[in-house]
């Protein structure tokens, strides 16, 4: 898999994180190909890149309630 540059990366705090600061998961729309996904609570630490198609079709599952914790 390429690497991408992820020092001047656009995050954004996914809806489905928990506003009281649990579950947060920060994800970045810069690629086309790829979606890199953080935890919020640890900027610093490890990157997982899914690529786009699937990290879309995982939301769309998430979203219908295909998926459940």
């Amino acid at each position: 898999m390429p690497s991408f540059d992820l020092n001047a990366v656009n995050w954004r705090k996914s809806s489905y994180s928990n506003p009281d600061g649990g579950a947060c998961v920060e994800v970045s729309d810069d690629f086309a190909a790829v979606v890199p996904v953080r935890d919020s609570k640890f900027p610093q630490g490890p990157v997982l890149s899914f690529p786009a198609g699937g990290w879309a079709a995982f939301v769309s599952a998430v979203g219908g309630g295909e998926l459940s914790a």
